[in-house]
């Protein structure tokens, strides 16, 4: 397995040139979700093992030739991108109203570099080299290529990612198990009232005030309703309502998201967040509509996996990160925990990337976070070979 590391990774740095002037070409021409159509093709070309299968409408997934018969390890990267105008001023910039803010330019090229480096070495699993679409919107790509029955068709059992991430330290790789990313819902509220002349509000029923009331007690679902040793985070991103500074409106509205890292913690936000919204609008002379859109549940890393990932990483010179959890959601998370265990690493920028947080403007991670990013989807892969022989009745493999 040591010997395997070394000859994938030294076959790793063959790819990377290539890999890197695919990340510039798939920055450059961004796809928002939905429509990866293009890039898919393209990235599908670049690993040079077939058309594979459409997946999730726009997704592909290619099976790598080489490796024996058994089940199966999915190394997942991201086909969209966000709806965000750069602002970097490199020459590969997208010049539309679309950007890779998020790494996903990346991750496609590194998982490019590691498909490629693969076919030329010896494996001891298969590899499903997974090009997810709709990872930053609904509905999921995760989720359809879940309920697609595509990875029980390829027998696989393990989803591996890696994301990079500017809150980690430049150099650092965080491998931590259990929940790493939370739960998230949105939500939106529509406050009804009676509306009138600005001058006289004892004759209206006010739906801005209400609205302006129940931002500030939903806070409450945070700072009264959970265990603060596990958190929740519920913000308010947009508020709509009237037209001008003396007429008050009829309805007032605002969205929101509810995000939560324990699965009991998110039944019980919701039940809150019901609450809260219509007692507000009621002691304001109001109602209100509440719609909740379900989004992502919370991302669980296997713990076997995450073990095991963390050796292979000091084994690769990695400094490895044992605490980072974040309330950014991943839809990954649907590969965790059902017929699939997942484990999703994050490789460490730093400020290296020009913003101290992904979907900004400037937002650029250096080419060599494909080599960093490659490197943790083999030791991935690599403890999920590993945790694999440890089951019972299964041949024992060396460890790092």
């Amino acid at each position: 397995m040591s010997d395997l590391w070394t000859r994938w990774t030294r076959a790793i740095d063959d790819e990377l040139p290539a890999a890197v002037a695919l990340r510039h070409t798939v920055h450059a021409d961004p796809r928002a979700s939905g429509d990866e159509e293009d890039t898919a093709r393209l990235v599908t070309a670049a690993i040079g093992a077939g058309d594979g299968v459409r997946v999730a409408k726009t997704g592909r997934a290619i099976p790598l030739p080489g490796a024996p018969d058994g089940p199966g390890i999915a190394l997942r990267a991201e086909l969209d991108a966000l709806p965000v105008t750069e602002r970097t001023g490199v020459p590969w910039a997208s010049e539309t109203d679309l950007m890779h803010a998020c790494g996903h330019d990346v991750h496609l090229a590194a998982l490019v570099a590691v498909a490629r480096a693969a076919i030329r070495v010896e494996l001891p699993r298969p590899i499903l080299a997974l090009l997810q679409p709709r990872e930053e919107t609904s509905p999921s790509g995760a989720l359809d290529v879940v309920e697609s029955g595509l990875l029980a068709e390829h027998r696989v059992d393990t989803v591996i990612g890696a994301h990079v991430q500017p809150r980690l330290a430049d150099g650092a790789v965080s491998a931590v198990p259990g929940p790493v990313n939370a739960s998230t819902d949105e939500f939106e509220v529509v406050v009804r009232g009676q509306g009138g002349h600005a001058g006289y509000p004892h004759m209206l029923r006010d739906p801005i005030l209400a609205l302006s009331q129940l931002v500030v007690s939903l806070q409450q679902l945070a700072a009264r309703r959970i265990d603060p040793v596990f958190g929740a985070v519920c913000s308010v991103g947009r508020i709509r309502g009237g037209t001008a500074a003396n007429v008050v409106p009829n309805t007032a509205s605002l969205a929101g998201s509810l995000r939560l890292m324990r699965a009991e913690d998110r039944v019980r936000a919701l039940e809150a967040l019901e609450q809260i919204v219509h007692g507000t609008a009621a002691a304001h002379g109001c109602t209100a509509e509440l719609r909740i859109s379900p989004c992502e549940p919370v991302l669980h890393n296997d713990p076997a996996l995450a073990a095991a990932a963390q050796r292979w990483l000091v084994h690769g010179g990695a400094r490895v990160d044992h605490e980072f959890r974040s309330f950014g959601a991943d839809d990954f998370a649907h590969y965790c925990g059902g017929e699939t265990r997942g484990l999703m690493l994050f490789v460490g920028l730093g400020d290296t990337a020009g913003a101290p947080s992904l979907h900004d403007e400037v937002f650029l991670p250096g080419d060599d976070a494909v080599t960093r990013v490659a490197h943790a989807l083999v030791a991935g892969y690599l403890a999920a070979t590993e945790a694999e022989s440890r089951r019972p009745g299964r041949r024992a493999t060396v460890a790092p």
